[in-house]
């Protein structure tokens, strides 16, 4: 390998360990502007909802449940403002995977109920608005707090999300098929190892999953923002140093 081969793999490895060290992550993230220019769509496989650029040759895929506290974190204090940065700066695209685990685990339909209601707003284009509303105004994972009331008083947030196709999807469940379907996939992706799924927020960056022992990245925005841009300008050697998953 060259020089600036090895040198990029360092400092990758360095930028992860780093995010290991489990230092606190920046203030709560203000209200991002951009979130509505991000172009969003259902994949074709019926459960991957897309957002970013699909040229964009850094893929992040995100497994989340709605009532995941870590996620709140992820998404409101840690690396989601850089990803949401990077995907307008047309680096990066994602792919999320949303489970609804946490309401067998803790009680409630919330979970359900929540990923429900992002199918809803990605029907009107209001997907990642929605996505960031929901997070920032997150109940207790205790509580199941994601009720039909709450769930459209969060809507009225986000500008042009109310109406009578979205406000009847919430209180239908319109959507019910997809949130099992989606569900299922999440446990797919956890293989043999984890059948019931990789665990909330789970990060896999072109195919490669951040290893849990480096999962504290997530948490650190800057650190999260610079091992994005290191991945977008040399993915050839975030793809040597991280080993690629098994076949299923």
């Amino acid at each position: 390998m060259a020089r600036g081969g090895r040198v990029v793999v360092l400092c990758a490895a360095a930028i992860l360990m780093l995010a290991g060290c489990g230092r606190s992550g920046a203030g709560a993230r203000s209200d991002f502007a951009g979130a509505g220019e991000l172009p969003e769509k259902l994949a074709e496989d019926g459960v991957t909802i897309l957002v970013g650029d699909p040229d964009a040759t850094t893929k992040v895929r995100l497994y989340e449940d709605p009532r995941c506290p870590y996620c709140e974190e992820f998404e409101t204090t840690g690396g989601a403002p850089k990803l949401q940065e990077a995907m307008l700066a047309r680096q990066a695209r994602t792919e999320y995977t949303l489970a609804s685990f946490l309401d067998d685990r803790v009680g409630g339909t919330g979970s359900k109920k929540a990923v429900n209601a992002l199918r809803a707003a990605l029907e009107e284009d209001k997907f990642v608005e929605y996505h960031e509303v929901l997070y920032a105004n997150q109940p207790e994972e205790s509580v199941d707090g994601y009720t039909d009331a709450f769930l459209l008083e969060l809507a009225g947030q986000v500008e042009g999300l109310r109406g009578p196709a979205f406000d009847s999807a919430v209180k239908t469940m319109k959507y019910r098929s997809f949130v099992t379907a989606s569900q299922k996939a999440y446990e797919r992706a956890g293989g043999e190892a984890d059948p019931a799924g990789p665990g909330t927020p789970t990060a896999v960056i072109n195919d490669r999953r951040l290893p849990p022992e480096y999962s504290g990245v997530l948490y650190e925005r800057d650190t999260f923002g610079r091992l994005l841009w290191t991945i977008h300008k040399n993915p050839d050697q975030w793809e040597l140093m991280v080993p690629a998953p098994p076949v299923q």
